[in-house]
């Protein structure tokens, strides 16, 4: 399994309005993406903005290569972001599971 981490940072104010635009793009098409087994979003406040990393799961190099094209090093970007991004890193990482080791409560819907 490959997992693809990206990160960007929003204004405090933006950050409602960024995390349904991303949902509708970035992750609404890893999700629509053959060979995404799923991802994660994270939030944290930094230097007076909100950072937000993007943490995909992939079945393989070559599914991540379906989503993100030919340099998958290199982040999707989608009309819209530069209006809400106060910072983009232009580069995602990419990482071979080795291990997994969860308390299934985790894996349980919140509520």
């Amino acid at each position: 399994m490959i997992v693809r981490t990206w990160r960007g940072a929003v204004r405090p104010a933006d950050e409602e309005r960024y995390l349904r635009h991303q949902a509708d793009t970035g992750v609404g098409e890893y999700r629509e993406t053959p060979g995404n087994l799923g991802a994660l979003v994270l939030r944290r406040e930094r230097d007076g903005l909100v950072e937000v990393t993007t943490v995909s799961f992939w079945e393989s190099m070559d599914a991540v290569r379906a989503f993100a094209g030919d340099d998958p090093e290199r982040a999707r970007f989608y009309p819209g972001d530069d209006d809400l991004l106060a910072e983009k890193d232009a580069h995602a990482d990419h990482y071979e599971l080795i291990s997994v080791d969860l308390d299934a409560a985790l894996l349980s819907p919140p509520g």
